[in-house]
């Protein structure tokens, strides 16, 4: 018997022990096509209040099972990975009643300014999935995007400076892009499904990038600089505005899915001209949002 495996009395129970950072390559086939990616994984399970350590070994071996196994029978997604592995902790660590599997991984796609040059840009795809010995699993979908988002009240108060100092300019309002501080936004989008639903990477990373003021791109030559510009500051968000269009899009997205769907939003605007952030949340269900 291990030293792990040593029996405690009059001790406490731990939600989650495990190993952290572990680095692996995972193969993902989705749509014909096979998405060789480099994922972080946490690995945890529970440990009751009589055992003195978690089999953590177990842990790494799974992963590298459930890996080697992956390439064969071709897993078409991270969430899905981190499924097998929950289910295989489980099997292997029989005094854990809960086990859970965090991963993430960078992600490219094609992006093209208008009139611009077609770019791989960056993005981050987040899974997550958890298991209770005998009431089943659920997993968690989710991505991470970077764009730009313009503020809408320091344009109003440039507006209003503006109109003041030339008078005559107010009979093109409507007509006048008019400046404001651009904002680095970074907004992460996670939502919680039963282990058979199916969610699209990819039309999740559209949703959010649909909501900013403007997506953000490797390669911009002079000409596509100004129009990104120009889209953003006329498309003025604040952080609140982007979670609401993406909480907006999903309902109609996905109407579809069952009330209990859990879902998270989140962005945070880097501020220019403030030395602190802009942050919005909404962690909620689709049967909240849509009642």
């Amino acid at each position: 018997m291990g030293c792990q495996a040593k029996r405690l009395e009059d001790s406490f129970e731990l939600t989650r022990v495990g190993v952290t950072g572990v680095v692996k390559p995972v193969l993902v086939h989705r749509d014909g096509k096979d998405n060789h990616l480099t994922a972080r994984m946490d690995i945890f399970v529970d440990l009751p209040s009589t055992q003195r350590g978690s089999h953590m070994s177990r842990n790494i071996e799974v992963v590298t099972e459930m890996i080697e196994d992956s390439i064969r029978t071709k897993v078409s997604s991270l969430e899905d990975l981190a499924a097998r592995i929950c289910r295989e902790l489980l099997d292997r660590h029989d005094y854990a009643s809960f086990a859970e599997v965090r991963m993430s991984a960078d992600y490219f796609l094609e992006r093209r300014p208008d009139g611009g040059k077609t770019s791989l840009e960056q993005f981050k795809l987040m899974a997550k999935a958890t298991a209770m010995r005998g009431n089943g699993l659920m997993k968690q979908i989710g991505v991470e995007v970077t764009g730009m988002t313009a503020c809408p009240c320091a344009q109003e108060t440039v507006r209003e400076l503006m109109y003041s100092e030339t008078p005559e300019l107010e009979r093109l309002d409507g007509k006048l892009t008019v400046a404001s501080h651009n904002q680095r936004n970074r907004t992460t989008l996670m939502v919680e499904v039963p282990e058979e639903v199916k969610i699209e990477a990819d039309d999740l990373i559209e949703i959010v990038e649909g909501s900013l003021s403007s997506p953000s791109y490797g390669i911009l030559k002079r000409g596509d600089e100004a129009e990104v510009v120009l889209a953003a500051h006329r498309n003025p968000k604040f952080v609140e505005d982007v979670v609401r269009d993406i909480l907006g899009k999903l309902l109609e997205k996905y109407s579809d899915l069952e009330d209990s769907v859990h879902v998270e939003v989140r962005s945070e605007s880097e501020e220019s001209i403030h030395k602190h952030n802009a942050f919005a949340e909404r962690v909620t269900t689709l049967g909240e949002l849509r009642r």
